[in-house]
């Protein structure tokens, strides 16, 4: 195993990643009633397992159960209450990955599921019930997809997501691009990641390398949700990619508790232009069962955006969507009039 590679290799008690609620709560200095009664909370830990780096740990506030941080990633009993119109695929995947690990929903894009494995374990996430048996790579054994994708001259942009397809190894991740590379009619590569974010030590220049050294245009779409996840470690990795060449985006999923405060997406904006990441999408939460305490309704996130129009320049200003099943784009949500 390389050093870049150990980076992301599963890390026990005491190592670079918390996967014991006593340990993280011990870490923030919070008594384990801060997770809810004993029962609800046992369900959602059977149900997603806990899994936060201690880097991440870091940049919350200690002693406060409110850290918008620590909301993201602590389990809470109240995933484990049922909620009318909360399910578990909400945005119908299982039916949709054909053949697996193949999602082919919108025209001339494919996304390419390269790995169930993730960096962190985010509450809110709308494939918490799809994560394969096997967390480990699935990169290695995408010989069906990259055939299907081979067989459609209408795919000019090849989708990495997961899981989160930078916790694949160099070793396996390196040959997928090149394979994607190969393949005629693909001019982009996108990755979807929250890694540069929650494990930005991962990022170096051998995974740079793997990501630019193709004929393929590289588009890195980052996951963060509120300002204090960005520390000068999280601008040196994207600063990595973008002098590689890279375009850097950001997603973030309007959650409640965590980044419903017009001050707080504004101030995201500005900091994510700061280190060079324009802001692409703002989501309305994915109804997946286990998260419904995180919903914001769809009346507030649209004034929400419509007071950052008038904060912002319109650069800097996300585009407020909801995934519809079946709908042929991301459904855009009108600002409030």
């Amino acid at each position: 195993m390389s050093a870049d590679d150990a980076l992301v290799a599963p890390a026990g008690r005491g190592r670079g990643v918390i996967t014991a609620l006593d340990e993280l709560l011990e870490a923030v200095g919070l008594p384990v009633e801060a997770a809810g009664e004993e029962g609800g909370l046992a369900r959602a830990l059977a149900e997603m397992p806990l899994k936060v780096p201690r880097e991440l740990v870091g940049r919350m506030r200690r002693g406060d159960a409110d850290d918008p941080i620590l909301r993201q990633v602590l389990p809470h009993a109240r995933e484990a209450e049922a909620a009318p119109g909360f399910v578990h695929d909400p945005l119908g995947e299982g039916r949709a990955c054909r053949p697996a690990g193949l999602l082919r929903k919108y025209r001339g894009r494919a996304l390419l599921l390269a790995t169930g494995e993730c960096a962190v374990h985010c509450r809110y996430c709308f494939r918490r019930h799809l994560r394969p048996v096997e967390r480990g790579p699935l990169a290695a054994g995408c010989d069906r997809a990259l055939a299907a994708l081979a067989a459609d001259p209408a795919v000019d942009e090849v989708i990495l997501s997961g899981g989160d397809p930078l916790t694949v190894g160099d070793a396996e991740l390196g040959p997928l691009v090149e394979a994607i590379a190969r393949l005629p009619h693909v001019r982009r590569l996108r990755v979807h990641t929250r890694v540069p974010v929650v494990t930005p030590a991962r990022v170096t220049d051998r995974l740079v390398g793997r990501l630019v050294g193709t004929r393929l245009q590289p588009v890195v779409v980052i996951h963060c949700n509120h300002p204090a996840e960005l520390d000068r470690s999280v601008g040196e990795a994207l600063g990595r990619l973008r002098a590689a060449g890279v375009t850097l985006l950001n997603q973030s999923v309007l959650l409640a508790g965590v980044n419903d405060r017009l001050d707080t997406l504004a101030r995201l904006g500005r900091d994510l232009f700061d280190v060079g990441v324009l802001p692409y999408y703002l989501h309305l939460l994915d109804r997946v069962q286990g998260a419904a305490h995180f919903e914001v309704p769809e009346a507030v996130a649209a004034r929400l955006v419509k007071g950052l129009a008038g904060e912002l320049p319109g650069y800097l200003v996300p585009r407020l969507v909801r995934e519809v099943p079946g709908a042929p784009a991301k459904v855009p949500i009108p600002a409030s009039p």
